[in-house]
């Protein structure tokens, strides 16, 4: 009597979760993509990442990327260890940012381009802090490259970029640009001083009120005593 072996094609497919990689290769890296993510979390709604790994295709774990930062505008913000395209009704993150650091290479680059550009980005952001240099694309079917970031507004996320000589300036659509962790902290405390300084104007405020109070008090008092002391010499007061 002979058997078939049963196959099991119902194997679980494992999705890495990290790379052994670090998040950034040094400080300005990763205070960029700390302020660009922050940034972007505390002005969206939606699902804003920093450094996990996007699946876009369910069953390949090899079609995998980890952008610095992406957003995946009409998906709910939460933890996840990776996102997984498939489980978040096939969005994709529509928007990346990369910022370069010493050890990215072309073809590292070039690939990811090509990636994003395939899988459903529609505006792709690079900026080098080293050189203090920025370009990116836009758009649906075929990307636009970005000819001037000098007032530049992306027409997804309403975010206007200045690109000064030595520097990358990210404005809100408020008008208010994008600050770091110790900047915010900077701030916290100037309008704390504010605050106490407005405190102590309000009690000084206060005192001379109490003052002003006392002294009407008594020039009242003054009046009543000299009405008794007119009347009691025979003067009407209101005939004075």
């Amino acid at each position: 009597m002979s058997s078939t072996a049963m196959i099991n094609t119902d194997l679980e497919i494992i999705y890495p979760e990290r790379d052994g990689r670090p998040m950034a290769d040094n400080t300005r890296q990763y205070e960029w993509i700390v302020l660009i993510k922050e940034g972007l979390d505390s002005l969206l709604q939606d699902f804003v990442a920093a450094d996990i790994f996007w699946y876009p295709v369910e069953g390949n774990p090899r079609i995998v990327q980890a952008p610095d930062v992406m957003v995946a505008l009409g998906r709910p913000k939460g933890h996840r260890s990776s996102y997984k395209q498939w489980q978040e009704d096939n969005i994709a993150p529509r928007v990346v940012f990369e910022i370069l650091s010493p050890g990215n290479t072309l073809p590292e680059m070039f690939n990811k381009q090509r990636f994003y550009q395939r899988y459903g980005v529609e505006e792709y952001y690079v900026y080098n802090p080293d050189s203090n240099e920025m370009w990116g694309y836009f758009g649906q079917e075929r990307w636009q490259e970005i000819d001037n970031f000098n007032g530049w507004v992306s027409p997804l996320l309403n975010i206007r970029f200045e690109l000064t000589s030595d520097n990358l300036i990210i404005y809100r659509p408020d008008g208010k640009r994008f600050l770091s962790f110790f900047e915010l902290e900077q701030q916290n405390q100037q309008l704390e001083q504010q605050n106490q300084q407005l405190e102590q104007q309000n009690q000084q405020l206060e005192q001379q009120n109490q003052q002003l109070a006392q002294e009407k008090e008594n020039l009242s008092a003054k009046a009543e005593r000299l009405v008794v002391r007119l009347k009691e010499l025979g003067i009407d007061p209101e005939q004075v």
